[in-house]
């Protein structure tokens, strides 16, 4: 049953019929044999990780999700329709025997905007359009015909949508990060395992066999002993400036918008993007754009590695001096229990020269490292191309994967499932959480605090040199954030030792009452 809530946020969806593209009787030979040999792949990845303690997941038989027969179409909902929302209904609209059922959002303009251009397109195919516009996604939920929800809302609103869909029976693909918070992500695990609905998330490189054969071929060795996994989100951004707190547009429901985010008041910097560069609402680039490379590092570590055992950050909001409150400069390390490392690097302030970075790297023991598709040997400075074989994903990119997953009922088919999506998810937040919790120290080169690990202070003596040499932050007329070492169980999912106390408070974000996150155990 679908938790209370005093109104749910409100997203545009649509919904059309196509009687005439329901899918044939069964799949050629071919096909067939496709997916069964595909299918037989991932269930041995799965008995293997589950082999290596990685932890409980529902594989088989989908105990709340209804099945959805093999000349059914698959009705689906979009929720979350002014950015990535766009393209979710581009995506399931190019799917044969998808029928987007409702579009939903909690602006009236927005979801007006998207249900014409739908509209405009289904019409143009010579299709009835019925495609209902909603503000509830409960409404939505309700509907016992209704497959999937797809979740493409502000983050603060990802984790709550996920378990009330699962609640319901209802498949999920659900936008980066999959969670606001740690324990929400974990909550999220919980539902797909008690309902055996599929949870993909919308980590689109989970759908590259090329990204997905580098990985398992580190996994495996072929280039050394992995050392540390570093990922980029380095893209050039601006400040937001300051909007004062007003009355919310007469088209939002902003009750609807806010749902589980305890906020009081509304501003512009709010709705429809800047969300993201407040802590209540969004995670900052670390988990935003990050997620996908966040996402990518935790791939290539050995693969029974789920949390890191010990985090640090540092960082700053140069430059913008606006209203944001997320860094936009920041360098985050997590060790492994097993010794390995994952490094993460976010880099927004534009200047002159400034080099976009959206990419991982990886740096062997023995020295050798990968840097954009190439692999230097230990001590070269000449690079070849990786040549390694396709890894195992499901086909059809990530739109069609999902389909092809709830079509078959088999949450294991997610390019990107439910324990994927939270151990990348938690990394970022922890690396965020150690950034909220430290102190100013003068911009210099010495802020960090790396012990003797020479790697980190390679590396963040790199970025403090773009800061300061590119960017041009005054030496010791600004300030860097640096935060503590944060002693983390991956197993309990808890912090320990100095500092836990305030630690463990940033697992958990307060909700708004009537929008609560589940406690554990009780999904």
């Amino acid at each position: 049953m679908i938790q209370s809530a005093s109104v749910f946020w409100g997203f545009f969806w649509g919904r059309w019929r196509f009687p005439s593209l329901h899918f044939a009787r069964g799949f050629s030979s071919v096909v067939g044999s496709l997916f069964i040999t595909m299918i037989n792949k991932r269930r041995h990845f799965l008995k293997s990780t589950l082999a290596a303690g990685i932890g409980p997941f529902i594989s088989g038989g989908i105990a709340g999700a209804q099945i959805i027969g093999a000349n059914n179409r698959l009705r689906l909902a979009v929720a979350g329709l002014n950015g990535r929302g766009k393209s979710h209904i581009d995506g399931f609209l190019g799917q044969k025997g998808v029928e987007i059922a409702y579009l939903i959002d909690p602006d009236k303009k927005v979801l007006a905007r998207r249900m014409a251009d739908l509209r405009k397109k289904v019409e143009g195919k010579g299709l009835p359009f019925t495609t209902k516009g909603i503000s509830d996604v409960r409404e939505a939920l309700g509907d016992k015909n209704l497959d999937a929800l797809s979740i493409a809302t502000p983050n603060h609103w990802h984790s709550l949508m996920t378990i009330w869909a699962a609640q319901a029976g209802k498949h999920v693909y659900v936008e980066k990060p999959m969670s606001h918070d740690v324990s929400e992500g974990r909550i999220c695990v919980e539902a797909q395992q008690k309902y055996g609905i599929v949870i993909q998330h919308g980590t689109q490189r989970r759908s590259d066999a090329g990204i997905a054969g580098l990985s398992e071929a580190i996994r495996a060795g072929k280039f050394g002993r992995l050392k540390i996994s570093y990922g980029y989100c380095c893209k050039p951004r601006s400040g937001i400036g300051f909007e004062k707190t007003s009355v919310p547009p007469g088209d939002l429901d902003w009750n609807l918008w806010r749902g589980p985010a305890r906020i009081d008041h509304y501003h512009a910097n709010y709705a429809h993007y800047d969300w993201h560069w407040f802590w209540k609402t969004g995670n900052g680039d670390m988990n935003n754009q990050g997620t996908h490379q966040l996402d990518v590092a935790a791939w290539a570590l050995d693969a029974d590695q789920t949390n890191p055992s010990r985090v640090m950050s540092l960082g700053g909001r140069f430059q913008w001096n606006d209203q944001g409150e997320t860094p936009n400069t920041m360098m985050g390390m997590a060790e492994y229990p097993n010794g390995q490392w994952a490094f993460f690097n976010v880099r927004n302030v534009n200047y002159k020269g400034y080099e976009r970075q959206v990419e991982n790297e990886y740096y062997f023991e023995d020295g050798g490292r990968i840097i954009r598709n190439k692999y230097y040997a230990p001590g070269s400075d000449k690079g070849e191309p990786v040549k390694v074989p396709k890894g195992d994903v499901t086909p059809g990119g990530n739109w069609g994967s999902f389909i092809a997953a709830c079509r078959e009922g088999k949450p294991e088919m997610a390019n990107g499932n439910v324990l994927e999506a939270h151990y990348g998810c938690v990394l970022g937040h922890l690396m965020n959480n150690s950034y909220r919790l430290g102190e100013k120290v003068p911009f210099n080169a010495k802020a960090g605090r790396f012990g003797d690990n020479a790697a980190a202070a390679e590396h963040f003596g790199k970025l403090h040199n773009i800061m300061s040499e590119g960017v041009g932050v005054p030496e010791n007329e600004a300030e860097y954030v640096v935060g503590p070492w944060l002693a983390f169980d991956p197993k309990t999912e808890k912090h320990i030792g100095e500092g836990a106390a305030a630690a463990n408070a940033l697992l958990k974000d307060p909700n708004r009452k009537g929008f609560e996150i589940p406690v554990s155990g009780k999904v």
